[in-house]
């Protein structure tokens, strides 16, 4: 009955080992795929960024000119 009782327990922690593994395998590809949308993300913000500022400049010229206009009249 122990040996049996012992090859039962050597089972289930077997069982469970098994099953953290796949966890943590689960959980690296997770994280892979994450740190991959965080960079995907920082790049894009980074885009908008820079167009942000580009509309901004040109709006800035826009308004530059049209005073220059206005007091032209």
């Amino acid at each position: 009955m122990n040996n049996n009782d012992d090859s039962t327990d050597l089972a289930a922690l077997e069982a469970r080992v098994d099953e953290l593994i796949n966890t943590i395998d689960n959980l690296k590809s997770e994280n892979t795929a994450l740190r991959s949308q965080q960079e995907n993300l920082i790049q894009e913000r980074s885009i908008l960024i820079e167009k942000t500022e580009q509309a901004r400049t040109r709006i800035e010229s826009m308004i530059t000119r049209l005073r220059a206009m206005e007091t032209r009249s």
